[in-house]
């Protein structure tokens, strides 16, 4: 039997510093590495891309006229389309076809306009029915997926993401090397990161806040808040940082904090726990299915509950040596047994000759 085709869609890894980009990176080389020669796997991607997986596979690259025409439509038995913003949109190719959906999170923000979750939810609810499988990377998202397509459930499954279990170089040094203790955080610098209400935890401690992430205006409510708790002094936001940077912040952190109140699945939730940090989340959207029975949660935002949270975290963190527990917790969260579970997803499909509809 001829090696069945299958394109794999890492357009979105045109964004360093993202979350596609870290997802795509991770599964991407957890592929080629499970695959062992079962499909003939090529990736399609941004020729500004910055990151290559060592030429491993082969590329086809982005080009703005495939929006209107696709060349490869009929050379493929399979294509995964990674995530739902699909430039390769998936009645342009004719083959079985798998997509995953990392959030619908415009549903959860009180500030976007229900006619922008319309277009969105519309667009989705057009995507999915070209589609013979989807993919949730929570069971959170496929609850919010199933309240606008309901007849989508005997496709839809989960796998939950991967998380990358980062390495500090010997002897490096961050850009910003904190003075004393600190909280760390990471990703854009977005209202709906909640990272305006984190300055609330540095009452009555010491320790600094450090954000990183690619800034944005909400960085001056962030700066703001941190003036109205009087420890302005104790808040650094970095702007992006290096991976070596990243690896070193959450090494070396006290505790690791999310307050995210739309969030798919969370990558540098397992990351920080990986390093058997304690790590403080809201308890809305994908979260506590991440974070689990092991994480401490902010039931709101009041700075005085947060801060009982995060004293009262810390405490139990110390007192009862819950780093190997966290760390056992994040090893249930990798990237080879995501890319087992979408390689077998592929099998299935490729099994049967039947493709979706037009």
């Amino acid at each position: 039997m001829a090696e069945k085709k299958i394109l794999v869609t890492f357009d979105s890894m045109k964004y360093p510093n993202s979350g596609y980009f870290y997802f795509g990176k991770g599964l991407g080389e957890a592929l080629i590495a499970e695959n062992k020669s079962r499909f003939k796997l090529s990736f399609y991607m941004f020729a500004k891309t910055i990151y290559f997986f060592g030429n491993k596979v082969p590329v086809i690259f982005r080009k703005l006229s495939h929006k209107f025409f696709f060349p490869y439509s009929n050379k493929f038995d399979l294509v995964h389309l990674t995530d739902q913003t699909c430039r390769l949109r998936p009645w342009q190719v004719n083959a079985k076809r798998v997509m995953t959906v990392h959030d619908i999170n415009n549903i959860h923000l009180a500030f976007k306009s229900d006619r922008n979750k319309r277009k969105r939810v519309n667009r989705l609810k057009k995507y999915i029915g070209y589609c013979d499988k989807i993919v949730a990377i929570s069971q959170f998202v496929a609850d919010d997926i199933l309240k606008f397509v309901p007849d989508c459930k005997d496709k839809l499954t989960v796998i939950h993401n991967g998380a990358d279990r980062l390495v500090v170089k010997e002897n490096h040094t961050p850009a910003y090397q904190p003075k004393k203790p600190f909280i760390f955080t990471i990703g854009l610098l977005s209202p709906q990161k909640g990272f305006h209400y984190l300055p609330a935890l540095l009452k009555g401690n010491d320790y600094e806040l450090i954000i990183a992430g690619p800034e944005t205006s909400h960085k001056e409510v962030i700066l703001a808040e941190a003036a109205k708790h009087n420890c302005l002094n104790r808040v650094t936001i970095t702007g992006t940082v290096s991976d070596d940077d990243k690896a070193w912040y959450f090494a070396n952190c006290a505790a690791f904090a999310f307050p995210s109140i739309a969030e798919g699945f969370g990558l540098p939730i397992i990351e920080a726990m990986h390093f058997g940090k304690p790590v403080f989340l809201s308890k809305f959207t994908s979260l506590p299915e991440i974070g689990g029975d092991i994480a401490y949660y902010f039931d709101n935002f009041k700075a005085e509950h947060m801060n009982e949270v995060f004293n009262q975290g810390m405490a139990d963190y110390e007192q009862n040596s819950r780093a190997q527990a966290i760390i056992s917790h994040a090893a249930k969260f990798s990237w080879k047994a995501a890319a087992d579970k979408y390689l077998k997803l592929y099998g299935e499909l490729l099994v049967t000759t039947q493709t979706t509809a037009r």
